[in-house]
């Protein structure tokens, strides 16, 4: 009973080996792969410039103020506007 159990293991690990295998050279040797890598560097990116402002420089998303329309400004920039 025991080698059958240890069977059954030993075969879903191989499955899992091979399709850890194949998911491997999908995401390093093909078109694809480059692809997936290049969006995901490129979301990074945009979220990294969408928290950066031309004035007063980087702020952490949780400091951002979202504005009525939606779009999000520094706090800086935000506490200008309503001093003037």
């Amino acid at each position: 009973m025991a080698g059958i159990l240890i069977e059954g293991v030993l075969f879903i690990a191989l499955v899992a080996v091979a399709a850890a295998l194949v998911a491997y050279g999908v995401w390093t040797l093909t078109p694809l792969g480059r692809w997936a890598r290049q969006r995901a560097n490129r979301q990074r990116l945009e979220r990294l410039a969408a928290l950066t402002c031309p004035i007063h420089g980087y702020h952490p998303e949780r400091d951002m103020v979202r504005l009525p329309n939606g779009s999000v400004t520094c706090p800086e920039c935000y506490a200008e506007a309503f001093r003037e």
